[in-house]
């Protein structure tokens, strides 16, 4: 296994610290890390240079940043610069300093770099194929198209959410006129840069320390039931609200607002407004908010990952999530899968995409609860669903594999904590009854190999197993008689 990288970004509003290592499936797991406030792109915009309490405060903060890599026996540290060093005249300079001081390479990565790995990065571990991706940061964004996951014409612009909310909106709150002229700027910037809007079946991917804290702000506002914002779907009506709302706000009152960092309370209005005039120039009625960028795709690239298709993503997650629990084991999660397949193909001639698809995450995760406790495994598991990093999947989707894990034990489940999701009661208990059924009937069928599975459905459902060793009806086959209208028998084949 290749040793830990750690990747420092220094970004014109804050800096980070990330240490990754590479895992047998090819995905980045997180060692250690941490961030700090530089607010670079305040000096630059005034003075057209670093001043020396602001390059006191990065040094502070990177040789943190270096305690950290040493600290997990990163191998390699690999450090990039952006917006505000880049156009900073003293810029070079600086990073001599660093180098001098510190001992560490640091590169200013031009506007299309950054745009190229931040657009890797978000783009790695969401199921899209065609849009734009964006990074907003805190000195510029960056716009890129993508075409069947090949990363297109990139653009960068010095629209960030720190230099928008300081050039601009001056009043506590914003004044109304600065508001206007805030977003005719970035409409202009946006026209210059001629983003042409998007087309059927294209999606607008966002990045970037703002997105996500408004991601997190509207979580908070609707009780989500995942934490995570890697994969949020965040509706740009709501956009618009939260950013109404902030704007109409003292920082004071703002800085109150759950799920804000407190370090950006000054820069997110001008970020959540930049957003909006993005959303409506190229026609979003949604972003997709990613929680990785820059740092991931450099991370990516130092390991040589390539940008794999929405199946291998998928594929390679769920076999980095079950590799970490020693109770999962592919050849048993392969059985269950399989016989959970051919029940749901025996009831149905056209099974509903959504349902199939979390009964077949559902059965091949299963026993990653089991190396918790075999008696709630099924809750373990769904929970694990709802915390991991399952890369490649919407949040809709892991919200129906949790439902569906949590059903196949609990047939009086409540649906409500998914009801953001629009997650179904009908497909859950469908889904929850047949996951239950393919471990029970896996648990009495010995041997290591396929286990053959057919249903004949008429007044009753017989359903014949190959090499079962026994079976009894029990509360299985009533749920399944209230969820599917007929008697259930299993039988040997």
């Amino acid at each position: 296994m290749a040793r830990p990288v750690a990747v420092i970004d220094m970004g014109s509003n804050s800096g980070r610290v990330v240490v990754y290592q590479l895992d047998s499936a090819g995905c980045l797991r997180v060692l250690a890390g941490t961030r700090a406030a530089l607010r670079l792109v305040h000096d630059v915009d005034e003075k057209h240079r670093l001043d020396e309490d602001s390059m006191a405060r990065v040094m502070v903060a990177l040789r943190d940043f270096v305690a950290i890599a040493r600290g997990a026996e990163a191998g390699r540290i690999a450090a990039v610069a952006t917006a505000a060093i880049r156009e900073a005249e003293n810029g070079e300079l600086f990073i001599e300093r660093i180098r001098r001081e510190l001992d560490i390479d640091v590169e200013i990565i031009d506007g299309e770099r950054e745009a190229y790995l931040g657009c890797l990065g978000a783009l790695r571990g969401l199921p899209v194929d065609n849009g734009l991706v964006f990074d907003l940061g805190g000195g510029s964004m960056q716009v890129t198209r993508v075409r069947q996951r090949q990363v297109g014409r990139s653009t960068s612009l010095s629209i960030g959410a720190l230099r928008l909310s300081e050039t601009f909106l001056g009043g506590d709150p914003p004044r109304r006129g600065d508001i206007r002229r805030l977003r005719e700027h970035v409409a202009d910037e946006l026209a210059r840069a001629r983003l042409a809007r998007l087309r059927r079946g294209e999606r607008l991917v966002g990045t970037g320390g703002t997105l996500r804290n408004l991601a997190k702000i509207d979580q908070r506002a609707r009780d989500y039931p995942i934490s995570r914002v890697h994969g949020y779907p965040l509706d740009a009506e709501r956009l618009r609200a939260i950013a109404r709302k902030l704007a109409s706000l003292p920082l004071a009152r703002r800085d109150s607002i759950p799920g804000l960092s407190a370090d950006r309370a000054d820069s997110i209005v001008g970020g959540a407004l930049a957003i909006e005039v993005l959303c409506d120039t190229v026609g979003a009625t949604e972003v997709l908010v990613s929680g990785e960028g820059v740092r991931e795709g450099l991370a990516h690239d130092l390991f040589g990952v390539e940008l794999p298709d929405v199946a291998g993503v998928r594929e390679s997650s769920v076999a980095s999530l079950t590799g970490r629990f020693e109770g999962w084991t592919a050849e048993l999660a392969e059985r269950r899968r399989s016989v959970a397949a051919s029940l749901l193909r025996g009831l149905e001639r056209k099974p509903d995409p959504a349902t199939a698809g979390a009964l077949d995450l559902a059965a091949r995760i299963l026993d990653i609860g089991r190396s918790i406790d075999f008696f709630d495994r099924y809750a373990h598991a769904a929970d694990i669903v709802l915390a991991a990093d399952l890369d490649g999947y919407l949040h809709p989707e892991l919200a129906m594999t949790a439902a569906v894990l949590r059903g196949a034990r609990d047939r009086r489940l409540d649906l409500a904590p998914f009801a953001p999701l629009g997650v179904e009661r009908e497909p859950v208990h469908r889904g929850g009854v047949l996951l239950a059924l393919a471990d029970d009937i896996v648990e009495r069928c010995p041997g290591s190999g396929p286990i053959g599975v057919e249903v004949a459905v008429r007044g009753t459902v017989r359903v014949h197993v190959t090499g079962l060793a026994g079976w009894r009806p029990r509360t299985i086959a009533t749920r399944f008689e209230r969820t599917f209208g007929k008697p259930l028998e299993v039988m040997p084949a």
